[in-house]
């Protein structure tokens, strides 16, 4: 579907005469759009390619008046309360019957559309109260959109339900704010009166049929004919039949809803299989062999919400650096930018864009790190590097939107990875209680400013609570991790992942993201419900998957931070090891492990 600058048209209908069918026959609905012959493959091309939207029911022949598979002794001319007459793409008026038409219908192929009334009854009948089925808005594109509040313990199930009723548009493909949409005001629609929110409620959007005005009007025919909106052809269908399954679906057709941000409110989907295997990860990466006992700070999903919230993104900043080797040059540990760079790989293979922020000391030994993990193959790429240091009272603004305005954000999401946080005193601490601050740029400063500007998110991998972003669970660091009360971090993330090593925080990242990469009913929201669903091409799945962390890679990845001087953290050991446990066989297993649990979505 062609996209249009952000002009939206929100409206609310009249639907008196739908709304009778719906809650006195349990038939299918149909939206209609009737176009000269000359457009009707276009047209076709058109619904196929979008099938969200306008999910083709039926094509008819030029000058047939009935739909056979729809609906017996059917008549087109008079089986819709009221049309729309377009000339040149304006609407010129609306009639109850189009007999007065038929001779020029006879040269018109009738198109019939699928329509989310067809799950409305199923919808009430699993309780879900369906207080307005009358918003639609335009955003983008030439698509319409309608819009229903559904209380948020309700969310799964209403994705489930509709999941399941693809010749009626579908799940839903937007789970939040409007302004997500382009549409700025809900209470403000165009035509009708406002959409009401109850308290509780969470405004979810569909695809919807009407899309066909929308296209009746850009292609500005001499005559067409659409459904009133709200009087729709009724079919001699069960609602059933617009099911694609009546059974309990398989856990990879079932839909599960998960809230990634509340500034804007925005929730993914993934599928429930995906939502198991995803959990699977963080397991494996929660493995605690160093005995730290990090299972103390974990949460669950972190992950998981984590990585929908990175699919949905454009742009990634990453940061990592902990300078705990006070005493050495460089005084930076293996754990954190291995992790870093295959977080960074998989996001390239993304198509996301990617930059790395650190400590301005730091930039030059970094940059060299960068140009050998490219010369050995650890990523395809080169990440910029980039330096912060807090110069003034607005630099973390700066940096992190385009002229300071925090509507034009440079990122949509923030990743620390065993980086230094700050504690609650403003200093930096080892997990020994040394503070290091002398050696650590501001880069909490932009976290905490990103808290501030809707559309950024935030997250922090650690394994011992003196990480940045892991002041979301800094009581827990406090009571159970050593030196708890001076060394946690105060500066928290929207997400906070524990990981028995940070690297494998990062990796388990990775194998998350290309797992998402390849589920269809989370791509299918991820683009709005628009375009045919198609699986990866070999290409794309090549590159993804060999973007994943390897054994082989961050074997090489170790040595190359071992050759520039950087230490294990918890030894100091200038060697194959990273937090004091060596890389055959306690990192290679656990990466064998992801790998293969990844490898299972293929």
């Amino acid at each position: 579907m062609a996209t249009k600058d952000k002009k939206v048209t929100y409206c609310s209908i009249d639907l008196q005469c739908s709304t009778f069918c719906v809650t006195t026959v349990s038939y299918q609905q149909a939206n209609v759009v009737i176009l000269h012959k000359s457009l009707a493959d276009d047209f076709e091309a058109f619904c196929h390619a979008n099938p969200s939207p306008l999910p083709l029911l039926y094509r008819s022949q030029p000058g047939e008046w009935g739909c056979p598979p729809l609906a017996a002794d059917a008549d087109i001319r008079v089986d819709c309360p009221q049309y729309c007459v377009f000339k040149d793409g304006l609407l010129v008026s609306r009639v109850s019957s189009l007999m007065s038409y038929s001779g020029q219908l006879q040269d018109m192929v009738s198109f019939y559309l699928g329509c989310s009334f067809s799950f409305e009854r199923t919808l009430r009948k699993a309780g879900v109260p369906v207080r307005n089925v009358e918003g639609v808005g335009q955003f983008q594109c030439p698509m319409v959109v309608t819009m229903r509040p559904v209380p948020e313990e309700k969310l799964d199930l209403v994705a489930q339900i509709t999941h399941l009723t693809p010749l009626a548009h579908g799940g839903p493909i937007h789970i939040g704010d409007p302004a997500v949409l382009g549409i700025q005001d809900v209470s403000r629609p165009e035509y009708g009166d406002p959409v009401a929110l109850g308290p509780g409620d969470v405004p979810a959007f569909w695809a919807c049929g009407v899309t066909g005005v929308e296209a009746v009007q850009s292609c500005k025919p001499p005559l067409a004919f659409t459904h009133s909106p709200g009087c729709m052809f009724l079919t001699d269908r069960q609602d059933s039949s617009v099911f694609a399954s009546t059974s309990t679906p398989e856990p990879d057709q079932c839909p599960l809803t998960f809230s990634i941000s509340q500034q804007p409110l925005h929730f993914s989907v993934a599928s429930k299989a995906v939502v198991q295997s995803i959990r699977d990860l963080e397991k494996i990466i929660g493995e605690d062999p160093g005995e730290r006992g990090i299972r103390a700070l974990f949460v669950q999903d972190e992950l998981l919400r984590s990585c929908l919230s990175l699919s949905h993104s454009s742009s990634v900043l990453i940061t990592t650096g902990f300078p705990t080797h006070y005493k050495h040059n460089p005084p930076e540990e293996t754990d954190g930018p291995p992790g870093a760079i295959a977080i960074a790989a998989t996001l390239q293979a993304l198509q996301k864009e990617v930059a790395i922020v650190t400590d301005h000391r730091a930039l030059e030994m970094n940059q060299r790190i960068m140009e050998d993990a490219v010369k050995k193959g650890v990523i395809k790429t080169a990440v910029p590097l980039l330096s912060y240091q807090g110069n003034s009272p607005d630099s973390a603004l700066y940096f992190l939107c385009h002229n300071g305005d925090h509507k034009k954000p440079r990122f949509d999401h923030l990743v620390a990875i065993e980086r230094s946080g700050r504690a609650s005193d403003g200093n930096y601490y080892n997990m020994r209680g040394v503070n290091i601050k002398h050696l650590v740029d501001p880069i909490d400063d932009l976290f905490i400013t990103a808290s501030t500007i809707p559309g950024i998110s935030t997250t922090g991998i650690g394994d011992g609570g003196n990480e940045l972003g892991m002041g979301k669970v800094k009581e827990a660091v406090r009571e159970h991790m050593p030196n708890g009360s001076l060394i946690a971090c105060d500066v928290a993330a929207d997400f906070a992942i524990t990981a028995g090593v940070s690297n494998w925080g990062g990796y388990g990242m990775a194998c998350a993201l290309y797992i998402l990469s390849l589920c269809p009913i989370h791509q299918r929201y991820l683009h709005k419900g628009l375009g045919q669903p198609h699986p990866p091409t070999q290409d794309q799945h090549q590159a993804w998957a060999a973007s994943l962390p390897s054994v082989a890679k961050e074997e090489e990845m170790l040595s190359i931070l071992v050759q520039h001087g950087v230490r294990s953290g918890k030894t100091g050991t200038l060697g194959m090891e990273v937090d004091g446990l060596t890389f055959h066989p306690t990192h290679s297993d656990l990466i064998i492990k992801l790998r293969d649990r990844t490898s299972q979505r293929k």
